[in-house]
């Protein structure tokens, strides 16, 4: 599947900006199921300093914000042409090694809540079911419904809750295959939604990695595996590594973040 995209996100302080530097996240992955066929980052009000390749093999961009700024612009635009593996990423690679991912965070650490949702799926199960077992009963407990939570809620914040948005969802499965014993990492990147193009943000997944299939996504506020409609970008243990734009600022902390997303497929001429 060809998929085109446009992604623009903008700032505007309140007051001028004395000093700010910000992460971006904005590259997809060149992995399994995925290529690039063209990709470009425009900016306005800030310059771009450096780019690397994280712990978790995305690729950021390190940019700062020029003094006396009131306003950013950050636009990438590009195409990708994906494939549908059911879900199945593949072996592990990278910097971190797998026990890393079995480390709770503070965005996924299991309270009382957790454990008990967790002690509910039965454990004669193989790995796999297991996974879709939490997946499920995720979404039963906690309604797709954005307003309840923000960035800094945590997977036992959220669940106590019972509403939340795709981040919550991602949050909890990883701090409940973590729980397990199954290593578990965040996905940010985007999703082809079937019934419009332009959207509000970006979306979120989680990926658990199986004996024998190695990572393995599941998008647990839609409920399925992610397929050829999905695009990857980056990965970390939670939120906070995955993220698509984070940062510092001093000064014009007050701001509007307004964010326009298009997603659609491209009809490819034979």
């Amino acid at each position: 599947m060809h998929l085109a995209i446009e992604h623009t996100t903008r700032y505007r302080f309140a007051e001028p900006v004395a000093y700010a530097l910000q992460r971006l996240r904005l590259m997809p992955k060149e992995t399994r199921g995925q290529k690039i066929i063209d990709w470009a980052v425009d900016y306005e009000g800030v310059v771009e300093e450096l780019s690397y390749e994280d712990h978790n093999c995305n690729h950021v961009t390190l940019v700062s914000v020029a003094p006396d700024t009131t306003d950013v612009m950050i636009r990438c635009r590009g195409t990708l042409l994906t494939e549908d593996y059911v879900g199945v990423h593949g072996a592990h690679s990278g910097h971190m090694p797998l026990w890393s991912f079995v480390t709770q965070t503070p965005s996924t650490a299991p309270g009382a809540r957790m454990r008990a949702l967790v002690s509910a799926i039965r454990e004669d199960r193989d790995t796999l079911d297991r996974l879709h077992d939490l997946s499920a009963l995720i979404l039963q407990q906690v309604a797709y419904e954005a307003g309840h939570t923000e960035v800094r809620t945590t997977a036992e914040e959220a669940l106590e809750t019972g509403r939340g948005v795709c981040q919550d969802h991602a949050h909890i499965f990883i701090g409940g295959a973590r729980l397990m014993g199954i290593p578990a990492r965040y996905v940010s990147g985007y999703l082809m939604l079937e019934d419009r193009i332009d959207q509000e943000a970006t979306h979120a997944w989680a990926e658990a990695h199986v004996a024998g299939l190695g990572w393995v996504g599941f998008d647990v506020s839609n409920g399925i595996s992610p397929d050829a409609r999905y695009v990857r970008v980056a990965t970390g243990r939670d939120y906070r590594e995955a993220a698509p734009i984070t940062g510092i600022s001093y000064g014009g902390v007050d701001e509007e973040l307004h964010v326009h997303l298009a997603v659609e497929r491209q009809c490819q001429s034979q």
